[in-house]
């Protein structure tokens, strides 16, 4: 099956894409967009979160024929690009700064759902981050220094308004 996807703002298109094939697996290793990883494939360790039509999904239990004609959002994709450099969206910039990234696996999962969060609540309260992030799991940080990242980046974002 051939699937048209817009991903990260540009029109792609896959083909020989099997009926069972997720997201996942078409963005990871048909696409060459490594930044959602491949954890448990059971939608219950948040690692594989990307944007679908702007709401953010477990990429490993959306099937990747789900996704022709919709638009795709990755942790890769947050990223700006001008013509001198890279810059990270300011969330990225945050879970660098506040140390939050240890092994880095779960880290574009949380990103991208820590992203959405601040989108809709850019003062979220701690109980407030705690329950948006409820499914992603973590097992190197202990979660504080999840929680600065996103305390720190919507502080930011506020500063900013």
């Amino acid at each position: 099956m051939r699937v048209s996807v817009e991903v990260n703002g540009s029109a792609e298109t896959v083909d020989e894409v099997w009926e069972g094939e997720s997201l996942l697996y078409m963005l990871r290793e048909r696409m060459g967009l490594p930044g959602s990883k491949n954890a448990c494939e059971q939608g219950e360790c948040g690692s594989c979160t990307v944007y679908l039509d702007g709401v953010p999904v477990c990429s490993c239990l959306v099937a990747a024929g789900q996704a022709h004609g919709r638009s795709v959002r990755t942790v890769e994709g947050l990223a700006t690009a001008s013509d001198t450099a890279e810059r990270l969206d300011p969330m990225q910039q945050a879970f660098v700064e506040a140390g939050a990234v240890q092994c880095g696996f779960c880290t574009p999962g949380l990103i991208v759902q820590a992203h959405d969060l601040i989108e809709h609540n850019p003062r979220p309260s701690d109980a407030e981050i705690r329950e948006a992030l409820a499914g992603n799991l973590c097992r190197c940080t202990g979660y504080e220094k999840i929680l600065d990242a996103v305390r720190l980046a919507a502080r930011r974002k506020a500063e900013a308004r």
